[in-house]
């Protein structure tokens, strides 16, 4: 591959990643959203690489006395097929595929003490992560007969009376996510990964409590509403 190519390839290449990052919200399906600032710096790079490099070669092209015609294999231009993928064919963010198994949850979410109090005589909205947290730690008793509304995506289980709902957790990228899930009780699963809003009411184990990092905490269901991809897919 000569540098022709090379400068094309990158060229393509932060020309995709300034794409996603400042004229769609794509890149939120790999990345959290602090790290845009840092992808569209990139991209400018990448993409100012190639135009340098394409310019040289221009130049170098011109004043060539021995007028060299050799051409670049066709083959290396395959190296552009996956930058052009990004354009065409972007992976989705992380889902019900991901978040498939009845294992223990892959690490316990932090149980917070100092989470707000709940109020009561009305739905409280939080992430699957905070009910999660919750309804694993010493702040359980603060979900007891409280209405809670929560945001995912279906995943099936094994268990006849109950499916999950799910989210993804990154700390940085999707190539660290990790599904944080609740299993939910009289309510008929939709399509697996529609995205859904739930509203309902924990309900208590038989031992009091859960340990942290075992098996789902349960929702009984009031309510379940389809809702698009949220704009930011990962908590």
């Amino acid at each position: 591959m000569n540098r022709l190519t090379q400068s094309m390839i990158l060229i393509l290449l932060g020309g995709a990643v300034l794409r996603i990052t400042t004229v769609s919200t794509t890149y939120l399906n790999y990345v959290k959203p602090g790290f845009r600032p840092f992808l569209i710096a990139a991209g400018v790079v990448v993409l100012a690489l190639g135009v340098i490099g394409l310019v040289q070669e221009w130049r170098e092209a011109a004043h060539d006395d021995d007028h060299d015609h050799s051409h670049t294999p066709g083959v290396a231009w395959l190296l552009t097929l996956p930058v052009f993928a990004i354009f065409l064919i972007a992976p989705p963010a992380l889902g019900a595929f991901s978040a498939r198994s009845e294992e223990p949850q892959a690490r316990p979410v932090a149980a917070a003490e100092t989470y707000d109090a709940l109020a009561a005589g009305r739905v409280n909205e939080m992430t699957i992560g905070e009910f999660v947290g919750r309804a694993w730690g010493e702040g359980a008793d603060s979900l007891a007969g409280q209405q809670v509304k929560l945001t995912g995506f279906a995943v099936p289980s094994e268990k006849k009376d109950r499916w999950y709902l799910a989210r993804i957790q990154i700390a940085c990228c999707a190539a660290d996510g990790v599904a944080v899930k609740v299993a939910v009780l009289d309510a008929d699963m939709p399509p697996e990964n529609t995205w859904v809003e739930v509203v309902g009411t924990w309900k208590r184990p038989p031992s009091g409590r859960l340990e942290p990092g075992t098996v789902a905490p349960e929702l009984t269901a009031v309510s379940l509403t389809s809702i698009p991809q949220p704009v930011e897919p990962y908590e």
